[in-house]
Order: structure tokens, then sequence, then C-alpha cells
């Protein structure tokens, strides 16, 4: 069983959580390829996905999850919420609390809004990502894609390549993958590498071909502009050149490497089309692996409710 009522982040989750909604989501997966889609797990509960920030894979697998396991689903996006009116995050998830919301999936500009809110209501919060500080459920639907290819994650060696400093899904993979005994690998241009960031247990390589060489699974990550204030590195086409993976950046990899990507893509940026379509791409079932995830999650956070709330 989970420790928390909460999944807030991968930083202050133990391997043996990590296994246990690796292992519910594999079981999840295996019964959506199977066409199951009707389970009633959260039958009576709600869900309410708040937020903050635009998503399509995070927020529609969220919705999705809790429609399939039975729970009553409503969505709030800020937009056309309370807040252009002033509300506050504390007054609005009072307000879900008031409705009796079992579970707030939300998703914030501001890193450490899920934890406050967790501290205020009653609520179950997932965290759906929070500014630049970590995305839990990516980095679980990562490590289960990758599980799934090759068999394990402890040995393996995951190149992670792009804007790292910007990226809560960097953040959160290198949390999770090292408590599975995973090695990560990094590599981008120096103004996109966090300070620091070696210290919490990542390899900052020098070069693509060092960061790739031998990886068992090669992962993309976007260049995210609209957190960016510019000049980080000089344009696109010059990133694509000298950070981007290729054909020939990926034979450095293990012959049976996976490539991934959390998405969205920018084609020709982070990687190459050919990649992206290639048969060693796994960025559409790691969509689905999002979904079993996020359906693994909230089932073990009810079982946690139902025995301690």
């Amino acid at each position: 069983m989970l420790k928390s009522k909460d999944l807030l982040g991968l930083r202050d989750i133990t391997a043996e959580e990590i296994t246990l909604i690796l292992d519910n989501a594999e079981d999840m997966k295996m019964r959506l390829k199977k066409g199951q889609k009707s389970f009633d797990l959260l039958k009576g509960k709600t869900l309410v996905t708040l937020f903050y920030e635009n998503s399509t894979r995070t927020r529609s697998s969220f919705e999705l999850a809790g429609k399939y396991l039975g729970a009553t689903e409503i969505n709030i996006a800020a937009a056309s919420s309370s807040v252009q009116k002033g509300e506050t995050l504390i007054d609005t998830g009072k307000t879900l609390q008031a409705l009796k919301t079992d579970f707030i999936a939300i998703r914030h500009p501001m890193g450490g809004a899920p934890s406050l809110l967790a501290k205020t209501v009653g609520c179950s919060i997932l965290n759906g990502g929070d500014g630049m500080n970590e995305h839990p459920t990516q980095a679980l639907l990562d490590m289960l894609t990758m599980r799934e290819q090759l068999g394990t994650l402890k040995g393996i060696k995951v190149a992670i390549l792009g804007d790292i400093k910007h990226s809560r899904v960097a953040k959160s993979n290198l949390f999770g993958l090292t408590k599975m005994g995973a090695e990560v690998w990094v590599y981008a241009p120096k103004t996109l590498i966090p300070k620091g960031f070696d210290e919490l247990g990542a390899h900052i390589a020098t070069s693509r071909e060092q960061c790739v060489e031998g990886a068992n699974a090669v992962m993309g990550l976007r260049i995210q502009l609209e957190r960016q204030s510019g000049g980080l590195f000089p344009s696109l086409s010059e990133y694509s050149r000298f950070y981007g993976v290729n054909d020939a950046v990926l034979k450095y990899a293990d012959k049976n490497a996976v490539v991934l990507h959390p998405g969205p893509v920018n084609r020709g940026v982070e990687l190459t089309p050919a990649l992206i379509d290639g048969d060693r791409s796994r960025i559409e079932d790691q969509v689905t692996s999002g979904l079993a995830v996020r359906m693994a999650a909230l089932k073990l956070l009810s079982e946690y409710r139902e025995a301690h709330l």
C-alpha cells in the first residue's frame, strides 16, 4: 500500500511504492489492451482535474482513468473558473473539498502548488506537473514503458537529451530511475543543464555520443520556449544539429534501445521524424502507459483512503 494520501513527486517516494504502482499499471495496461474499459473500483468517488496550464495527454488520460474506473469526473480549466475572479488556489481547493471531491489531479505553473493544496484539503492530490519541479506520473509511465520493453529497470542506462533545466519530466525520471537502480545520463547545452543536477545522481555527458553510448533507452525532451527568457541557445536549427538525436547518434546506443519522448514533440528538433515514427519509437505506447499509470495511481490512493481516512 502507498504511504500517503497524495502522489506529489518521486523524490520522496520509495522504490517499493514505485514498484507497486508499476505492477498495478502493468495489470491495467494488459486489461486495456484486451478492450476492458469498465471498472467499478472508484464507483461513488469523484475526480476533479484542475489544470492551470494547457495539456493534452496528461489531462485527457486523467479524465479517462477516472471514467474507466467508475468515478464521476469533472474538469475545471483555470481560464473558465473563479480563478479569473481572483480566487486563490487554497480557496478553490476548499470549495472542491466542500463538494465532497475525493481526488484532485492538478497542473500548475508554480512549483510546490500541489503540495500546498495537499496540506490544505483532505482530498487526495495527484501532481500533473508543477512548474519546473516534478511530473511524477509522466516519469512512472516512462518507467513502465521501459520496464515492459527491457524487462527491468535495474542496471539499465537511460540517456536524456533536451531542455533539462526547465523539465519537470527530467527531474522526476532522475529521482525514480535512480531509485530503481538505473543509470541516468543527460546532455544539453550548458545553459540548459541546471546547477547541481549531478548532485542529484545524474551523469552529465560532454557529448551526444557519450550520453547515448550503450544506452538502453534514449529520451528526447521538448525545448520549452515558453519557460525561457531567450538566449539559451542560438536557434532551433543549430540545437537540432548539435544536440538533437538522429540515426547516426542512435547507432551509439544499444542495438535494442528504445526511443522515448514525453510529448509534444518538436519534430526535427529533439528527434528526427524518422526516429519518431520508426520501429524503435515507443512514443505512442507511452501514451497508453500514461492511462494505465494514472488508473493505477487512483486505484492505490483509493485503497489508502479506505484504510486510513
